[in-house]
């Protein structure tokens, strides 16, 4: 019995160090140029002063700021998926 529960011990120790690898390893490193437009967005939107920019303060950042976080590489632009449907052939199109 006390074998059974050693395993199962040791088990459970080396899927938790696999987990956290797994998530370490997601986690991207930012560049130079990433982490100087994150500083300058966080000091100018960050109203919280939690080093994280939430749902309403990323509201408030003018397209100009919020260009520069695509440019960067931050964030993703929508621009992309309006674009692609604006751009398709239309049923009336022959």
């Amino acid at each position: 019995m006390k074998k059974l529960l050693i395993a199962a011990l040791g088990l459970l120790c080396a899927t938790a160090l696999v987990v956290q690898a797994q998530e370490t390893k997601h986690k991207k490193e930012l560049t130079p140029e990433q982490q100087t437009v994150m500083k300058e967005m966080l000091a100018k939107y960050d109203t919280n002063k939690d080093g994280k920019l939430e749902k309403s303060e990323r509201a408030a950042m003018t397209k100009e700021d919020k260009q520069k976080m695509v440019d960067a590489g931050l964030i993703k632009s929508k621009k992309k998926s309006t674009e692609a449907s604006t751009n398709a052939p239309t049923s009336t199109d022959k």
